[in-house]
């Protein structure tokens, strides 16, 4: 045995009340001289005391529904026979005592039936919904006990009785143990856990979260592994059969495998967070989903446009995404998660185009490096002027670039290429619309970051634009990969206006 697992072995048996003095000894050896040691103790005592709270918030709660059964139950049902019933249905005392046993064990049976029907009847509460954007099975206001919910489409926000707060995004399908434990099958939650509610578990097939004070995501899909994510705080992960505890804290990801486990990306785009439903929920009820249907109806018709992507048919463009929820209820959005995800199209043929606009609904799950690529053109050839890449950069800006486009000596250099002055997103992990138009007669690149203009970029070099075989999504695993969700990707070729860019994202904008 390692020095390592013994300092464990030791302290989880002091832990237990089953340490031997010179096992105590040990580990007060371990304590005084290893700082590692004194880490590992600390975790230890967390996630001891986690369990701890979840423990005896369980027995409360088991209390509490005895308690009521009994108050209910106990006065419906008659189980002991009188000694005068007895005798005058029995001739001698031993059948006495044979039907007594018997009437006894029918009468135990039938308060066991009622004490069920009871159970059933009146579930304990759980939760509460707070909001409900879009999911039809669920309405605010409804209570949540231990029945099993499966929401379609939408976004639910869940407050528990202890005050932890949850967003389920569908589809998903989950149920409480007790207001401190959830089953989540399938489906994306984030929770927000206040300190009375310390050690909130979630249970997913292939192992559990249990919170140490914290914020924190888990992803379930219906095939495969959960991941764990924290935005803020502890947590401790623990994969089925056996698995190792594992730490996380800010930032970190953590796969959860049967018996093991692996550290994963952290993605914090990837879940909608308690507090973003309200605004969802608003949107919705002021008929938003109609009017980007109007506003999208409005680009179809418009002759010059190139190429539109909503992902809602049928047909899938090739390449390597996951379809999930968009940012309407039911919707599909392209989600880009592994490094080598794209989706390929060829679009705008051979044709040179002197103006164009690049607009989409975008869902970041960081910032910085590597470069997120939003559209790519195959290839940087010396022999294709024009060649687009679009992308969000280490330094957090939106970038232009055409191949042999030159920027003006006026402007700011930012690494040679036609970049936003401000950041692409100030606050982590939203819906944001992005948007650039580009004229070469002009020699003008725009940008605008929901639907307000950003700055121009001037050029003193301009091509026309050239599209052909392009993909979103990775470009090169070494430096361009993208990581979040796209929704409608629009490709026209012209240049937007100002107003019909801050209209273009009025009209699809999903919170209020």
């Amino acid at each position: 045995m390692s020095n390592e697992a013994r300092f464990r072995q030791n302290v989880q048996d002091y832990l237990e009340g089953r340490a031997t003095p010179e096992q105590v000894l040990q580990m007060n050896q371990e304590l005084r001289s290893d700082l590692d040691s004194r880490r590992a103790f600390r975790e230890m005592l967390n996630l001891d005391s986690a369990l701890m709270e979840a423990t005896k918030e369980m027995m409360h709660e088991t209390a509490e529904v005895t308690a009521e059964l009994s108050e209910e139950s106990a006065p419906q049902v008659q189980f002991e026979p009188t000694p005068e019933k007895v005798s005058a249905s029995s001739p001698d005392g031993g059948n006495n005592h044979h039907w007594v046993s018997l009437l006894f064990l029918i009468a135990a049976s039938l308060m066991i039936l009622a004490g069920s029907l009871v159970w059933f009847a009146k579930s304990p509460e759980f939760a509460i919904v707070e909001y409900a954007a879009g999911a039809q099975s669920l309405s605010t206001g409804m209570t949540i006990g231990t029945e099993s919910h499966f929401i379609q489409a939408g976004t639910v926000q869940l407050v528990t009785t202890r005050g932890t707060r949850i967003a389920i995004e569908a589809p998903a399908l989950f149920s409480f143990e007790s207001a401190q434990r959830l089953q989540l099958k399938h489906g994306r939650l984030a929770a927000d856990v206040p300190q009375e509610a310390h050690g909130f578990t979630v249970i997913t097939p292939t192992g559990q979260a249990i919170d140490l004070g914290t914020k924190f995501g888990v992803d379930m899909p219906e095939a495969g592994e959960a991941e764990i994510h924290v935005f803020e705080g502890e947590v401790v992960a623990q994969s089925t059969d056996g698995g190792n505890l594992s730490n996380l804290r800010n930032s970190q990801a953590f796969r959860l495998q049967s018996a093991a486990g692996t550290p994963s990306s952290f993605r914090s785009g990837a879940f909608i967070q308690p507090g973003e439903v309200d605004s969802l929920s608003a949107a919705l009820q002021a008929g938003q989903p109609k009017r980007s249907q109007w506003a999208l109806q409005e680009l179809r018709d418009d002759p010059q446009l190139i190429a539109l992507f909503d992902f809602e048919t049928e047909q899938k463009q090739p390449g390597k995404y996951r379809c999930v929820q968009g940012r309407w209820p039911g919707s599909q959005a392209a989600e880009f998660v592994n490094v080598g995800d794209h989706m390929k199209l060829d679009v705008g043929g051979e044709r040179l185009w002197p103006q164009l606009t690049l607009a989409a609904w975008v869902r970041l799950d960081h910032l910085g490096e590597p470069y997120h690529s939003l559209l790519h053109t195959d290839g940087w050839d010396d022999t294709k002027k024009g060649q687009v890449h679009w992308m969000v950069t280490r330094l957090t800006t939106m970038r232009l670039a055409l191949r042999d486009n030159k920027l003006a000596p006026s402007d700011r250099p930012n690494e040679g290429f036609p970049d936003s002055q401000t950041s692409v997103l100030p606050e982590q992990g939203r819906w944001v619309h992005l948007a650039t138009v580009y004229d070469s007669d002009k020699k003008t690149v725009r940008f605008y970051f929901n639907g307000k203009f950003d700055s121009e970029s001037k050029l003193s070099q301009a091509h026309p634009a050239r599209l052909g075989p392009a993909q979103i999504g990775n470009w090169n695993t070494l430096d361009r990969t993208l990581s979040g969700r796209i929704d409608e990707m629009l490709i026209l070729g012209r240049a937007m206006s100002d107003a019909e860019m801050e209209h273009l994202f009025a009209a699809g904008n999903p919170y209020r």
